[in-house]
């Protein structure tokens, strides 16, 4: 008997050298082949394809070694079976890296699409946006579909006790590793996996984009039949113009969050970026959601970005619908105006954004593009005047909240300059010694606008070194309210109203006012029952228990009014323009504990701050900026978040989702914010991961 043959206990030969089980999961057979521990996982890979007993030549360049008992991927071809722990006891899986994902779109659209997963999942949304046309892929991510049984158990669970909690919990996470390792598709090895079929299933002819349907499902595979390039156009033509009414799967499935708590619980979904799909427990024909994670949307072009506005102004508004994000009733029938202009205009032609002007030709058309791109946004001419510093000087009314206080509001006269607001007690004494002065750059600034009640509130949250100090301003007209709330705008960013924004800002409040206001016009008469409108795909289910529906289908038809002249871009970007300007717009919660607390507290993570707030109304208690963050990071041994400022450290831990989460939330931020204008720019993903990685 040759010596080498002989196995010792171990498993091993005489010479060194083990059989390797591998499972090849397109075969749906298991191998087993000959190795040494030096044998680099290329040549594992090589020698496994040569021992498999095929009639016709496989391409197997999309294939890559999936290790189930440790959640991993060996795809580092160089590296030995040593260096990588591979030892006789060990079962792979010899697997497509590429294999479809079910992906839900912000507008509740489901796609079929060929992901990479083994690659990072920044790497696999580049990929996927790339396929269906969405510029800046940075801003978007994968998400956990929510499930509202969890989300009311974790609720309640909160006033259990700790003991009770901390079992479950840890039940809660054996069964959560259970599902993230193992086989493909959580199945045996050997257990045949789903394989989806080819082609291109296109919408039933009543739902077609921009209509009413319920098959809301497109599958989009490279499949060779040479249709995949008519599946992308008409998947991107779906993307751009979505059904205006979801899938009846697809609407059951939205997960209504009822305060704060709820509202944090729901990030916990957020997928880490730096990790595959398969390593966080994503296996063949899961379904996911992609969203707009980050609230920095850059440079937003609608000749570019028919897509990319699409889905941010559906993501909007299925927010809104599910109130994710709250508003006033008169905003709620803004919005939805602006919603019924889209869909009636969706249904009509629209003007080809390329279309040169009569009069021009190409070249024309070219120069004057390059005008545009090369003097930017045209400057409101305002005071020309460079020596002289803007200033607001107004009688104003104000009030000072504070607990088991009265809201009565007293008048004052009121001089903003640059970004400081000072105080007087009456006009005549603007040259004495002012009541107090307040430097608003990092402040936090919301409006309390009621056009019905002729109410023009601007609420303000200022630093001191003391504490936060609260003050509430109303207006007298909405001219008045427009200039001093862009003043308090800009002041928060550290901007004065001598910056060139500061007019387009006030202009932007006006028409945000404006829109509100419903114009009747007496000689239009119209006739709501000729108009079907199913008012709860226009408004939330807490609005139409306040309001009869036919009492807000006539509100809506008169709000209409005002915006009955947008075209269909124009109407998507304005409701994306008075989503932005709602106090709650771009705010990521997570409910947290601070170092040497007890208290849950919630914090909000925006595109520039950090926000301290109540957990159970959602006021704002501290504001930290970035512009004065110096580092961050994870303490993984305690799961803290570390934050340093430039005048104080904040601690504390996540227990709404991994402390990860948060990190990288912040250092996407901070990534977003360092964009140039540069149109050649490529995406560094180095940079990225560096920035999001969480370690120092």
């Amino acid at each position: 008997m040759d010596p080498h043959m002989y196995k010792l206990p171990d498993g091993k030969y005489a010479d060194g050298s083990w059989e390797l089980n591998i499972y090849v999961t397109n075969l749906q057979q298991e191998k087993q082949i000959r190795v040494t521990g030096d044998l680099h996982i290329g040549g594992v890979m090589l020698k496994l394809v040569e021992s498999l007993d095929l009639k016709e030549q496989r391409d197997w360049s999309d294939h890559a070694i999936w290790w189930p008992d440790r959640n991993q991927w060996l795809k580092r071809t160089g590296s030995t079976l040593d260096q990588c722990h591979v030892q006789a006891d060990a079962k792979l899986q010899f697997t497509p890296m590429h294999k479809t994902l079910r992906v839900q779109m912000p507008d509740m659209q489901l796609i079929d699409m060929r992901v990479d997963f083994s690659s990072d999942v920044l790497s696999s949304v580049i990929e996927l946006c790339k396929e269906v046309g969405i510029r800046h892929p940075e801003e978007l991510s994968f998400l956990k579909k929510p499930d509202a049984g969890a989300l009311h158990v974790k609720q309640r669970s909160n006033g259990r006790k700790k003991k009770d909690r901390d079992r479950d919990s840890m039940a809660s996470s054996n069964s959560n590793e259970a599902a993230s390792t193992g086989s493909l598709d959580g199945i045996p090895p050997h257990t045949p996996t789903r394989r989806p079929s080819p082609g291109f299933n296109r919408m039933t002819p009543n739902s077609t984009p921009g209509h009413n349907g319920n098959t809301t499902l497109y599958s989009v595979h490279s499949s060779g039949s040479g249709n995949f390039s008519d599946s992308i156009e008409n998947l991107n033509m779906s993307l751009m113009n979505s059904p205006q009414v979801p899938s009846k799967e697809a609407r059951e499935g939205l997960v209504k969050p009822n305060n704060f708590r709820e509202k944090a619980l729901i990030n916990c979904g957020w997928l880490d970026s730096s990790k595959s799909l398969m390593e966080q427990g994503t296996r063949e024909n899961d379904t996911l959601m992609m969203r707009f994670k980050y609230f920095a949307f850059y440079d937003l072009d609608p000749k570019q970005d028919a897509v990319r506005i699409n889905q941010i102004f559906e993501q909007a508004k299925w927010g809104l619908l599910n109130e994710e994000i709250d508003c006033t009733d008169e905003e709620m029938i803004m919005f939805a105006a602006l919603q019924m202009q889209v869909n009636l205009q969706a249904q009509m032609p629209q003007p080809d954004p390329d279309a040169v002007p009569e009069g021009q030709d190409d070249i024309d058309k070219a120069l004057t593009n390059l005008q545009v791109s090369l003097e930017g946004t045209s400057i409101t001419t305002g005071h020309s005047d460079i020596t002289t510093v803007p200033e607001l000087c107004d009688n104003l009314r104000f009030f000072r909240p504070k607990k088991l206080t009265l809201k009565s509001y007293k008048r004052g006269y009121f001089v903003f300059r640059d970004t400081h607001l000072t105080q007087y007690k009456a006009q005549e004494d603007n040259h004495g010694a002012p009541v107090q002065t307040l430097n608003l750059n990092g402040c936090e600034v919301t409006h309390e606008v009621s056009i019905q009640h002729d109410r023009y509130g601007i609420k303000l949250l200022a630093k001191t070194p003391e504490a936060p100090v609260e003050m509430w301003l109303r207006c007298e007209s909405e001219e008045q309210y427009a200039k001093w709330m862009a003043a308090c705008r800009l002041a928060s960013k550290g901007k004065t109203m001598a910056d060139s924004s500061y007019q387009s800002e006030v202009q932007g409040i006006q028409a945000f006012l404006g829109m509100q206001r419903s114009k009747k016009n007496p000689n239009v008469t119209v006739h709501t029952e000729n108009i079907n409108i199913q008012t709860e795909d226009y408004v939330s289910p807490t609005f139409l228990k306040k309001h009869k529906s036919k009492q807000v289908a006539s509100r809506i038809l008169d709000a209409h009014t005002s915006v009955r002249n947008m075209k269909l871009m124009d109407a998507k970007c304005n409701y994306i323009k008075a989503w932005q300007a709602l106090p709650e717009y771009g705010v990521t919660y997570f409910v947290v504990k601070f170092r040497n607390s007890k208290k849950e507290e919630l914090i909000g993570v925006a595109y520039n701050r950090l926000i301290k707030m109540d957990i159970n109304s959602g006021d704002s208690q501290k504001t930290w900026r970035y512009s004065t963050m110096t580092a961050w990071h994870v303490n993984w041994e305690v799961k803290e978040v570390l934050v340093q400022m430039e005048d104080e450290n904040i601690q504390f831990s996540c227990s709404s989702a991994d402390c990860k989460v948060v990190h990288e939330f912040i250092g996407g931020y901070i990534f977003l914010s360092m964009r140039s204008l540069d149109s050649n720019q490529t995406l560094n993903k180095e940079m990225f991961h560096k920035l999001t990685g969480g370690w120092v």
